[in-house]
């Protein structure tokens, strides 16, 4: 008796199996959408498999079976906030040439979504709070992604000295501190103290600094 597969079984096993993997991933796809809208206004400490069951309408064990465990939902969760900040903030950003017009780039994009966010909440930012104090994978995922994202403003820093519009002597690090710290700011001001025209000041707290530490003549330092 042969072992092989019929005709039949072999052109029909694919679909099927295709069909089930493909609806598979947009029910995940659909719960992780579902768990980033609540992380962001309850924080990822919030998220539950019964919370996320009952905003999809699914079964704690169906929400379950896509994920193993609350860690592993909440890991996702990370990994989906990174890849939409990437698309929203960091490639449209690329675009732009290198040297200061891609560090405005990506400042301007990332004020753009920290605008929307003083509504809803950062992930960033709330689960810097959560898990500040804590070890383990979750903390790990989100920490690694707050630092690719780091080192890419680095980098886009490094290029403006390269192209010769930052000083020489300016450090990348201090420099980035000094811009991350304006979003930091804006988020307690905006979104803790309802401050009126936080999100121009960080504006001009960027534009600060560009100028302090600005290589071209007619600008301070």
């Amino acid at each position: 008796m042969s072992l092989s597969p019929s005709p039949t079984k072999t052109v029909r096993a694919p679909r099927r199996e295709g069909r089930a993997l493909h609806k598979g991933q947009h029910t995940k796809a659909v719960i992780i959408d579902a768990a980033l809208g609540l992380a962001t206004h309850i924080g990822l400490e919030g998220l539950s498999i019964g919370a996320l069951a009952d905003v999809t309408g699914m079964s704690k064990s169906g929400v379950f079976a896509h994920f193993g465990s609350r860690e592993e939902l909440q890991i996702s969760v990370i990994r989906e906030y990174h890849t939409r900040f990437e698309q929203e903030v960091f490639y449209p950003a690329m675009q732009a040439p290198r040297g200061v017009p891609r560090l405005r780039a990506l400042f301007a994009n990332w004020m753009k979504r920290t605008s929307i966010e003083i509504d809803s909440g950062c992930i960033y930012i709330s689960g810097a709070v959560e898990f500040d104090d804590r070890t383990g994978p979750v903390r790990d995922a989100l920490a690694n992604s707050v630092m690719t994202w780091q080192a890419a403003m680095k980098r886009a820093i490094q290029q403006c000295k390269e192209c010769g519009e930052i000083r020489d002597d300016v450090s990348e690090d201090q420099m980035l501190f000094e811009i991350h710290g304006l979003i930091l700011a804006l988020h307690y001001e905006a979104r803790f103290l309802h401050t009126p025209g936080s999100i121009d000041r960080a504006n001009t707290g960027f534009d600060n600094i560009l100028a302090r530490y600005s290589a071209l003549p007619g600008h301070r330092g």
